[in-house]
């Protein structure tokens, strides 16, 4: 797995896919008796993590059954826990978090966001088996940086390209961030300095997640800031 995930200038790797609904279907909220939150604050998602127990606690075990059956775990290769909002799924190869907030945007609405880390065995990731299981959920990696990086560092280091490689560069004035677009890659990458993330536009299983990154790494050979950035 090593020689396909740069460990070597990264310090963390997540898979993270993001669903939602509207607050009010959730199974515990009460027509009449509960009002819909006005605010995202840490009282108004207690009372989130009151009513969506049902509906947590049912798309973590599906997934826990999933995964036992389908990758052939015994008893001891598998834990679940469920803490509302939360629940975390353990597994010999792999951790997936189930995280449920209000979207700050819209507190009419609330999110999940999965969150899957310590990814240990590449083979099992590419298997049919683990992609069946994980399909469609995951729509970006996000890749902690080491030693970080400087955003304007890079966006001089694509603007030095001239276009060459297929490489361009968006960015606001301040170079908080920067958004890179790979010719023939169906995905962006946003350098923040301290971390990258490859946004996908469509959900997809790890493994194909990871094909898409080898592409974009392949591509930034044609820089040594950019080779540098992710391996």
């Amino acid at each position: 797995m090593a020689d396909e995930l740069p460990s070597r200038v990264v310090a963390s790797i997540a898979f993270i896919g993001r669903s939602g609904g509207t607050v009010k279907t959730l199974a515990g909220f009460k027509k009449g008796h509960h009002t819909l939150p006005d605010a995202a604050n840490a009282v108004t998602n207690a009372f989130l993590g009151k009513i969506c127990e049902t509906e947590l606690a049912s798309e973590a075990e599906r997934l826990f059954q999933e995964a036992r059956s389908g990758l052939g775990y015994k008893r001891k290769d598998i834990v679940l826990s469920v803490t509302s909002p939360s629940a975390v799924l353990t597994a010999k190869d792999f951790t997936v978090e189930l995280t449920y907030a209000l979207d700050e945007a819209d507190t009419t609405r609330y999110t999940v966001v999965a969150t899957m880390q310590e990814l240990r065995d590449l083979d099992v990731a590419r298997g049919e088996a683990f992609s069946r299981i994980f399909a469609g959920r995951f729509t970006e990696i996000s890749f902690g940086l080491k030693k970080g990086v400087r955003v304007e560092a890079v966006i001089d280091a694509i603007e030095a390209l001239d276009g060459e490689g297929g490489i361009g560069v968006v960015y606001p004035s301040d170079y908080h961030d920067c958004a890179i677009r790979v010719e023939g890659v169906d995905a962006e990458v946003r350098c923040t300095g301290a971390s990258m993330e490859v946004v996908f536009p469509r959900g997809a299983a790890p493994a194909e997640l990871i094909d898409a990154f080898l592409a974009v790494r392949d591509a930034f050979q044609i820089s040594k800031v950019l080779s540098g950035l992710i391996g």
